[in-house]
């Protein structure tokens, strides 16, 4: 089996999940998000945009319900021995054979969490599963229940997040020496690309972002490519990525003479990134950290330019998003803890001006102050 973590520490995070199940009075659960089974038993596969689910019993008993496309993906990547395949057929309705699954594994009558948010379930399927069982076993939304026990990391964990960064690194480097007037945006992004494959990567659990002149004041992936002028603003969105695990960074690069505003505006940047990291230490909130980011912004007059949200978790992400639970936004009252692995984005994005300046970089918190994990320098990138 090609898995990526001890037996021992498969054992704890079962464990962890029986005990969160016994909590919440759960006697099996229906696992669809892709990051819970890599988490729970290393089952690494891009074929949960087909209906699949792990089943998990009070008892720590698995099953598997996938498609023929992925059994041989199951048997090779997974510590999971019970496998089901669901037909492909005209009349095909997994979640009834889901539900002999069920039955046969005596959860007629029981309380069964499911992950109903999840890319892997639906809102079809959904439907499909909520009447295959009604009146069978009472169904409970349970999506949070792996989510809130993966994004604290263990030291397996975290060494994998490690290389991740370095990977991140990589691809910063690999895009500095690339960004200079005349270059193509494909250019810049195949170098990132080929920095972190060449280093042992993997793919992305979503695109790169990547745009330049007013496109830089985007933070989405978007087609097509340009290349730069003598006088040119650049933003890169990216992450290393090394066994699923991701280190994101985030920079805007001026090229040629900046603007008086992209000087002023990546002050303003660093400082509230500055005021981040300060407020990641354990017992503070996600929300705390936001307000920490929204007070330097007001203080600079910038709050007209920034977004809702300046961060989010990071961890072991399946397309079509890095992003994890908690983010930081206002009110968010999930505590940090140590272990945990936090991306804080700077993002303004002045369209009246079409200038833009993104600052971000990837922290673990610790028992004490943060330990930023990759782009050691957050400076203002001139090229």
């Amino acid at each position: 089996m090609a898995l990526h973590f001890t037996d021992a520490e498969f054992a704890r995070r079962r464990s962890a999940l029986q005990a969160a199940m016994a909590a919440r009075k759960l006697d099996g659960l229906f696992l669809f998000q892709q990051e819970s089974m890599y988490w729970l038993t290393g089952y690494d596969t891009f074929g949960f945009c087909f209906f699949q689910c792990l089943l998990v019993r009070a008892d720590g008993k698995m099953a598997l319900l996938t498609r023929s496309a992925d059994l041989r993906q199951a048997e090779l990547t997974s510590n999971v021995d019970d496998i089901r395949v669901w037909r492909d057929a005209v009349d095909a309705n997994p979640a009834r054979d889901l539900l002999a699954l069920a039955r046969e594994l005596g959860l007629s009558g029981k309380g069964i969490g499911v992950e109903y948010e999840s890319y892997g379930l639906v809102a079809a399927n959904g439907k499909k599963l909520d009447a295959a069982f009604q009146g069978v076993s009472t169904l409970v939304d349970a999506s949070d229940i792996v989510t809130r026990l993966r994004v604290t990391k263990s030291a397996e964990e975290i060494a994998h997040i490690r290389k991740a960064a370095d990977l991140c690194d990589r691809a910063d480097a690999a895009a500095l020496a690339t960004i200079r007037a005349g270059a193509d945006e494909g250019e810049i992004l195949a170098a990132q690309h080929n920095a972190i494959f060449q280093g042992g990567g993997d793919y992305p659990a979503n695109e790169f972002i990547i745009g330049s002149g007013r496109d830089a004041l985007l933070c989405r992936y978007k087609s097509g490519r340009r290349a730069l002028d003598p006088h040119d603003q650049i933003t890169l969105e990216f992450a290393g990525a090394y066994r699923h695990y991701h280190c994101a960074a985030m920079r805007t690069v001026v090229v040629g003479e900046p603007r008086p505003l992209h000087v002023l505006y990546h002050a303003a940047a660093l400082d509230a990134l500055n005021a981040c990291q300060a407020a990641l230490r354990p017992g503070n909130t996600a929300g705390d950290v936001f307000a920490a980011h929204d007070r330097v912004f007001a203080g600079h007059g910038l709050g007209e330019h920034r977004l809702n949200a300046c961060g989010y978790s990071l961890g072991a992400k399946f397309t079509p998003s890095w992003m994890d639970w908690p983010m930081f936004y206002t009110g968010n009252d999930w505590v940090l803890e140590p272990g945990m692995v936090m991306f804080a984005h700077m993002i303004l994005m002045d369209s009246h001006t079409e200038t833009a300046m993104c600052l971000g970089r990837t922290y673990l918190v610790t028992d004490g102050p943060a330990e930023a994990l990759n782009l050691a320098d957050t400076g203002l990138m001139l090229r």
